[in-house]
């Protein structure tokens, strides 16, 4: 398993990584199994190893809101694990995924001190990414916000291929209407303006970005 960049794991030495491993068990779920929760309370976290999550909430109407999408590296579910609050997300798993689950992980950061200190400096990084996200919010329109969005994912799992740069899209337009705090309607309109313009093409689960200088432009 190589981790994503940026991901809990990729700060980790390798020793480091194993003492993960040896703290925990690993266990297996499907696509569309949920992972943990929200409001649920535990000690446990999931460092994934394989596959990719999506980490949504739920506002009071019941419309998803998609938070955060995680691959091989993550962890997942720190935040209540420490400070013994309920599970702020669900999480949910986009394919076959794998991970180690750690018990206890409070009891685990006292006992390795450096993987704590990275763990906040992890917790710090994805709070400023959450806040330049809201801020996009309010700056973008629902295209800037959907391309904004590809790129991300481009930049994570993309595959250069003669066509452009394949990305496997983990999401059903419903899910990236959630993560771009959209309406259904308005990603299909966006998509559709991208694919007007050549920036890219869809398909089932999959954007091909033939144009990236372009989406990056039109992200702004």
């Amino acid at each position: 398993m190589v981790p994503e960049p940026g991901e809990f794991l990729s700060l980790l030495t390798a020793e480091e990584v194993e003492a993960v491993r040896a703290a925990g068990r690993l266990r297996k779920w499907d696509r569309g199994a949920t992972v943990m929760n929200e409001g649920d309370t535990s000690d446990w976290v999931v460092v994934l190893m394989e596959g990719r999550v999506k980490v949504s909430s739920h506002t009071d109407s019941g419309t998803e809101v998609v938070l955060a999408v995680r691959g091989p590296g993550g962890i997942l579910g720190e935040l209540s694990a420490i400070d013994g609050s309920p599970r702020s997300a669900t999480v949910t798993a986009l394919e076959p995924i794998s991970g180690i689950v750690v018990r206890d992980f409070a009891t685990f950061l006292e006992n390795h001190g450096r993987i704590a200190v990275l763990l906040m400096q992890h917790v710090s990084f994805r709070l400023r990414d959450a806040d330049r996200k809201r801020i996009e919010y309010g700056a973008y329109d629902t295209a800037g916000r959907v391309a904004t969005r590809l790129l991300e994912l481009a930049e994570r799992y993309g595959e250069q291929t003669s066509a452009g740069v394949r990305v496997a899209l983990p999401l059903s337009q419903d899910e990236l209407a959630g993560w771009t705090g959209s309406s259904r309607e308005a990603v299909s309109k966006a998509l559709r303006m991208l694919r007007d313009r050549g920036l890219i093409e869809t398909g089932r689960r999959r954007v091909v970005i033939h144009d990236i200088e372009g989406l990056r432009r039109r992200a702004r």
